[in-house]
């Protein structure tokens, strides 16, 4: 095909592969049948106990989730949520045995992660009604359909890209494309000059998590007994998503969830608890809470109440104001921790058990042996980063790099876990020169990321020889389909052609706007990319810009 084929060209002897290949990228959305892998067991406690789900009404919208017009930015991105409104803005477990921090291995964990040669995957979700991506591998496979055309051009994708690159509404771009099948550099525009990557930030996020964290770990909050006080103590074990809503209220993403993603449940808690202490003969005791999983700063450099909570390893539905809220920027609580243990105080009291005076902090961390008197488990760390990257959820992004430095033995904080994340990107072989991470999330200014690391970060997740990072690439919007990019590439944009065909994180701070992801091209061929700009034009307008581009390599063979 020539260079700069029109979709036209693209629908002509390729139209049924390429179909076939957007019904694959569109997963879910279309149905995915039985290719998904058995998913793991409801652990006990989890949110299907006491007869309810759990859930957070959304976490972090980025972009609005597909439910906002993006002007506001990515939500997880907050800053991205916000765009370009001046003066706001928004970025967008430790191993099995380390059950000290509250997190645990589900049952028939698989090895760790970022290991080679044959490996488990994580278990995807079922399918229901709701947007869920379809397994990578079998979108790489029918992508492959187109490899025997040979891969694109430098020349070829210069001359195809070269007028939508031209936009003065992109204003100052950075741009990397590659085979997706292995990484392979085939165009680069100031590819290697870092720029700010806002809630793409996420990619370097999970990659290190899933890498350092085996893929089917769960996070746990557990209350035990206080042999001190003579209490219980509600401990912290990093689940922001831990809810306090009944299950006909929760939904994710704007659709409700299903047993994989449903969050663990802050009533299946009390319930637990409130059985235990009658059956000791208890219905009247002090309750203290531990958040010393945790160290450091509890709030981000840019925190502004509303794109991130307080960063706190206990908290209920990410400590919104409304946990029913559909606001892509909820207002967030000032104390997270306290008002989660309230909450459960109050459940407490619905189970007939009678709390004494105010919840208090504990100041020592609780007995790692002390008697363990309810659990509840979260989703599995592979569909929690899957949740993050889809509505680019800050608070979640900022717990699980936390996760990650305590799996590499870093401190869980904010520094803490940009080291965790960078040295685990440099173990993998990821080129790390200009690379700058202060937070988890994006939502830091001073991050720093070129777009060849992005498009690196896109082909570790594809690779043979890293199957348990797969969620990486479940994890993204569809384009005109799913999270952050559901109300993108619309039939107004220029870009509506590549709708179903690009799966990418999204990313926008004040004056920045990113995106990386994947692109099914007009031979079929699977091909990932990072488009990072920054200008003065107005959020909406230049992401319909970096839209059109995506769309071109989508349009062509470039050959």
């Amino acid at each position: 095909m020539r260079a700069g084929a029109g979709s036209g060209d693209r629908r002509g002897g390729t139209a049924a592969g390429l179909f076939g290949a957007a019904l694959l990228v569109a997963g879910t959305v279309l149905g995915t049948g039985g290719a998904h892998a058995q998913p793991s067991p409801t652990p006990t406690g989890s949110a299907s106990q006491g007869g309810r789900t759990a859930g957070n009404a959304q976490g972090d919208e980025d972009e609005g989730n597909g439910r906002r017009d993006d002007g506001r930015g990515d939500k997880g991105d907050k800053g991205d949520r916000n765009g370009n409104r001046p003066g706001h803005r928004g970025g967008e477990s430790p191993h099995p045995s380390a059950s000290a921090t509250g997190t645990t291995p589900a049952t028939g964990a698989a090895g760790p992660t970022g290991t080679t040669g044959p490996a488990t995957a994580p278990p995807a979700a079922k399918s229901t009604g709701a947007a869920h991506p379809a397994p990578v591998g079998t979108v790489l496979a029918a992508a492959g359909a187109g490899a025997d055309t040979g891969l694109p051009t430098a020349q070829g994708l210069q001359q195809a890209l070269a007028a939508v690159l031209a936009d003065k509404n992109l204003g100052t771009v950075g741009l990397a494309v590659a085979d997706a099948a292995d990484g392979q550099l085939l165009y680069g525009n100031g590819e290697n000059t870092a720029a700010t990557p806002a809630s793409t930030t996420k990619l370097a996020t999970s990659i290190a998590a899933l890498s350092l964290i085996p893929g089917d770990t769960r996070l746990t909050t557990r209350v035990v007994k206080n042999a001190a006080t003579g209490g219980i103590t509600l401990v912290g074990g990093g689940d922001p998503t831990l809810t306090g809503l009944p299950a006909d209220q929760v939904q994710i993403g704007g659709v409700p969830a299903d047993p994989d993603t449903a969050p663990a449940s802050l009533d299946a808690l009390a319930r637990q608890t409130a059985a235990a202490l009658k059956t000791a003969g208890t219905t009247t005791v002090a309750l203290d809470y531990d958040v010393s999983l945790y160290t450091g700063a509890l709030l981000h450099k840019n925190h502004d109440g509303e794109n991130i909570a307080a960063v706190t390893p206990l908290m209920v539905d990410e400590g919104k104001v409304d946990p029913k809220s559909r606001e892509d920027a909820p207002a967030r609580v000032g104390d997270p921790a306290l008002a989660a243990a309230d909450a459960f105080a109050n459940l407490l009291k619905a189970q007939g058990i009678t709390v004494q005076g105010k919840a208090k902090q504990v100041t020592a961390p609780a007995a790692a042996d002390a008697p363990v008197l309810g659990r509840v488990d979260s989703p599995t760390v592979a569909r929690l980063v899957e949740r993050l990257l889809t509505t680019s959820d800050n608070t979640l992004a900022e717990a699980i790099a936390r996760q990650a430095a305590i799996a590499a033995h870093q401190p869980a904080s904010f520094e803490g876990a940009a080291t965790a994340v960078t040295q685990e990107l440099a173990r993998l072989g990821v080129p790390t020169t200009g690379v700058v991470l202060n937070d988890g999330s994006g939502l830091h200014t001073g991050n720093a990321i070129p777009p060849v690391v992005l498009v690196k970060l896109l082909a570790l997740a594809a690779s043979a020889q890293h199957p348990t990072l797969r969620p990486v690439l479940t994890g993204l919007p569809i384009a005109g389909f799913t999270g952050t990019l559901g109300k993108r590439f619309g039939s107004a944009s220029g870009a509506a052609d590549a709708a179903g065909l690009v799966r990418a994180k999204t990313g926008s701070l004040s004056g920045v706007n990113t995106l990386a992801g994947t692109v099914v091209d007009a031979d079929g061929r699977l091909l990932s990319f990072a488009l990072m700009t920054r200008t003065t034009a107005p959020a909406d307008t230049a992401r319909t810009a970096m839209d059109r581009v995506v769309a071109r390599l989508a349009a062509c063979g470039c050959h």
